[in-house]
């Protein structure tokens, strides 16, 4: 099993900057890829951005401006989000996926961006 924290949500203006962090904990050696998933209301949740130990996937949205990280020595993933734009508003889930496939998921962290 793998426990994880998400933390660094907020509301901030268009063109504004956010880093949403999520440490992981549990079964961290069983982890493979680490991501970032969104879900606006009314909407299906979509991806955002994963990495694994050798590449980074972004969506289309959100290339150029959010950046995903990952600190191996704190277990933890990032999220850099830049020049954030009022359509970027949703709810923010972490994701990781082990070796045998499972995936899991943090709480969600709440962003918001005013025009």
């Amino acid at each position: 099993q793998v426990q994880l924290m998400e933390s660094g949500g907020g509301l901030v203006q268009a063109g504004g900057s956010l880093r949403l962090s999520c440490a992981a904990s549990g079964d961290i050696r069983s982890i493979n890829a680490m991501g970032w998933y969104r879900q606006a209301p009314g909407k299906q949740r979509e991806l955002v951005a994963t990495i694994t130990s050798g590449s980074t996937n972004y969506a289309d949205s959100v290339k150029g401006r959010f950046t995903i990280s990952r600190d191996n020595a704190k277990n933890t993933v990032y999220l850099q989000m830049n020049s954030l734009k009022p359509e970027d508003t949703a709810d923010y889930y972490c994701n990781v996926m082990n070796r045998f496939g499972v995936t899991f998921w943090g709480q969600g962290t709440q962003v918001t961006v005013s025009s």
